[in-house]
């Protein structure tokens, strides 16, 4: 739920082409509204699959783990924008997927 937050807070402020990011930024393709627009997807899909895993939904563990693993991608894609912020959010993504997979199968013993 953090990284999705992040996210959309992260989006927002790209598509609004907000002074936060650094000036004269190149990307791979596209441009910084571009981006805004792609985290901006990335973060509602992961905050939609958190309120799954959260109501212990199978399918929104494994789609937490895709979701996570997509969005460590387009955030080394993003680096260059905002090194420290893309870096942190990637570091919580390799976490996410790392509790999901080796906890997230686990039944509470009642």
């Amino acid at each position: 739920m953090l990284s999705g937050i992040l996210n959309l807070i992260y989006g927002i402020a790209a598509i609004a082409e907000s002074s936060f990011y650094v000036a004269n930024t190149r990307f791979v393709f596209s441009d910084l509204k571009t981006w805004g627009w792609i985290v901006t997807a990335i973060g509602a899909l992961e905050t939609t699959a958190a309120l799954g895993i959260w109501a212990r939904s199978q399918w929104a563990r494994w789609t937490g783990v895709g979701v996570a693993a997509l969005n460590a991608i387009a955030q080394l894609m993003f680096i260059k924008a905002q090194p420290w912020g893309s870096l942190a959010i990637f570091s919580i993504d390799v976490l996410v997927i790392y509790g999901l997979v080796a906890h997230g199968g686990k039944l509470e013993a009642r």
